[in-house]
């Protein structure tokens, strides 16, 4: 006991002699948070990572998931790592808590916000054998609760997922995205723009922002990056939770001013709660294209 309480007093002795200074202890926390970002695994890296992960399952089988499981082994890379799950809901690998979670029937394990992640996963891979699925998740390097994106691949009986965390976008940053957007209209045509906006998994499907046109003549859906089953869909009577006509006042927009931004409030798909929004909208030739970002207010 004796000693325990020595290691205790040796332990405060040294803390409170290393104490530093107020702008120290900022530079310090400015250093953990560029530590933080620079382990921050992108949505490339995530391809990457989850392409190694379907050749090894290819090749090796079951015999895989021993190495996927292992925290900073080599299919763990900072903050991302493979995650393998059974179509019947059991967990067959992870590198994430191994010792918990491998094993276990996780079909009704939901994120912050109550999403179903795990049977999310095997949904969105359901259709295509792919597909993409954000949620809110525990970042083990930085050790907060942040959106994430998983991508996913079905092989056999087998879903393959390895998630980015996702930063919410800025306003300059949703700009930016809507300014590069109108520049691929301007360069390949509508029609190919349009392709290339609903592939969730291309250039401008980008964390939580995404490319939407819609015609300004029958205002139906031309691309929707979220979600583009919605292509084709009558938007003209769309209204935000607060019941603003949002696509009407969009269409009034580009068509008087060329170009604007209207504020509304949108469910988040990431947060599963309902937030203030802001889209960007201009006009290009006969439709109009438009970016929106969730605002943290």
């Amino acid at each position: 006991m004796q000693a325990t309480f020595l290691r205790i007093g040796t332990a405060l002795a040294l803390a409170c002699a290393i104490v530093p200074a107020a702008s120290e202890a900022a530079s310090i926390a400015t250093a953990h948070t560029q530590t933080a970002m620079a382990a921050r695994g992108s949505r490339a890296q995530a391809e990457a990572l989850l392409d190694r992960a379907i050749v090894a399952y290819v090749k090796q089988g079951s015999a895989a998931f021993d190495e996927f499981s292992k925290p900073g082994g080599l299919y763990s890379q900072g903050d991302l790592y493979v995650v393998a799950l059974g179509t019947d809901g059991v967990l067959k690998a992870t590198a994430n808590n191994p010792q918990t979670l491998v094993g276990q029937q996780v079909l009704e394990v939901h994120d912050a916000a109550g999403n179903p992640v795990f049977r999310n996963l095997i949904d969105a891979s359901a259709d295509k054998g792919n597909g993409v699925v954000n949620y809110i998740w525990r970042n083990p390097v930085t050790n907060h609760v942040e959106n994430k994106t998983a991508l996913v691949q079905r092989v056999g009986d087998t879903v393959l997922a390895v998630g980015y965390y996702t930063p919410r976008s800025t306003a300059e940053q949703a700009h930016a995205f809507l300014n590069g957007a109108y520049a691929e209209v301007e360069r390949v045509g509508a029609a190919q723009a349009w392709r290339e906006f609903n592939d969730p998994k291309g250039e401008f499907v980008r964390n939580d922002l995404y490319v939407f046109a819609i015609g300004l003549k029958d205002a139906r859906y031309l691309a929707l990056g979220s979600n583009p089953k919605l292509v084709g869909k009558p938007v003209a009577n769309l209204r935000d939770a607060s019941g603003k006509p949002i696509v009407a006042e969009m269409i009034s927009t580009v068509n008087s001013q060329g170009a604007g931004y209207i504020d509304y409030i949108w469910r988040n798909p990431v947060t599963n709660k309902v937030e203030n929004k802001t889209a960007y909208v201009r006009r290009a030739g006969d439709a109009l294209i438009g970016v929106g970002y969730y605002r943290a207010e």
